[in-house]
């Protein structure tokens, strides 16, 4: 099971139990989304994966977004962020570039600069450092909008930024005074 199609497979079923209903399975995520490599491995194939410890590393070696790491004698597993269930990924605050990123779909706008971006079921809002990866995410949603966050006058502000191990920028909210539309 190597090829595209059933990686991606996994990795979106990954996705699914590793960010929001670990109990699809029956495993549980410890309280910073660390779960055991082995039960997962056997849970998953209980409801019809066929993936091995190769197979999972594949996965996470190969996802476009980085959205999961395993720790150091890859024992443990867990999604970097995104998460809609309560977890504490231990990230520290840190200073972001001048300016981030924000993708959506034209049709959000209108309510993000009534009342800026927020971050809803997730713990956090997720910005990107580049606009190919704004863009990126725009698309999905519709027809694309990219937003920059002015991040200096927010941290004057008093807001705080964290960077994610697979590069995203995370925050809680990103009020509408710092964004603008920088392409439409």
């Amino acid at each position: 099971m190597t090829n595209g199609k059933p990686l991606t497979k996994i990795s979106k079923f990954l996705s699914l139990v590793l960010r929001h209903k670990p109990e699809t399975i029956g495993i549980i995520l410890n309280s910073n989304g660390w779960t055991d490599v082995n039960e997962l491995i056997y849970k998953m194939n209980s409801t019809g994966y066929n993936i091995d410890i190769d197979t999972l590393q594949l996965v996470v070696e190969t996802n476009n977004k980085k959205r999961f790491c395993f720790n150091s004698n890859k024992t443990q597993i867990r999604a970097n962020q995104g998460h809609s269930i309560e977890i504490n990924l231990g990230y520290t605050a840190k200073t972001p570039p001048a300016q981030l990123y924000h993708g959506t779909a034209d049709r959000y706008t209108e309510n993000i600069f009534k009342l800026g971006i927020q971050k809803r079921d997730r713990h956090h809002v997720h910005l990107s450092r580049d606009t190919d990866t704004a863009l990126s995410v725009g698309k999905r949603h519709g027809k694309p909008v990219i937003l920059e966050v002015d991040t200096i006058s927010m941290i004057s502000n008093g807001h705080i930024f964290y960077e994610s191990d697979n590069g995203v920028w995370l925050t809680d909210e990103v009020p509408s005074q710092f964004i603008k539309i920088i392409q439409h």
